[in-house]
């Protein structure tokens, strides 16, 4: 069932500052692709095609029990959903300290 999906400001902050970083780092040619790859995982996620994990199982069990991930290329899709949309949150690169930024996006404001 493909649900829809969005982006939050800060997933959107991020995906422009990985197409930033991968243009200046690879060329326009490899940041074009790497976006579409990772559009595509959301699109995914939203129609229940992705391998996603529960963040609580792998992380840490004190993070709220609807976080979720998937993995595209060196970067983690972190995401919300439930029966309506798919809320992407943010994307993580694979080195950042996972615990600690997950812990971030689980505080309630």
């Amino acid at each position: 069932m493909d649900r829809p999906w969005r982006l939050t400001r800060r997933a959107e902050k991020a995906l422009i500052e990985i197409a930033h970083w991968t243009h200046e780092t690879f060329g326009p040619r490899q940041a074009a692709a790497y976006e579409e790859d990772l559009i595509a995982s959301c699109r995914d996620i939203a129609s229940g095609r992705a391998h996603t994990q529960d963040c609580r199982r792998l992380i840490d069990p004190g993070l709220p029990e609807d976080l979720r991930f998937a993995r595209c290329g060196q970067h983690f899709i972190v995401f919300i959903q439930d029966d309506a949309q798919v809320i992407i949150l943010d994307f993580l690169h694979t080195r950042t300290d996972l615990p600690r930024r997950l812990s971030e996006l689980g505080e309630k404001d």
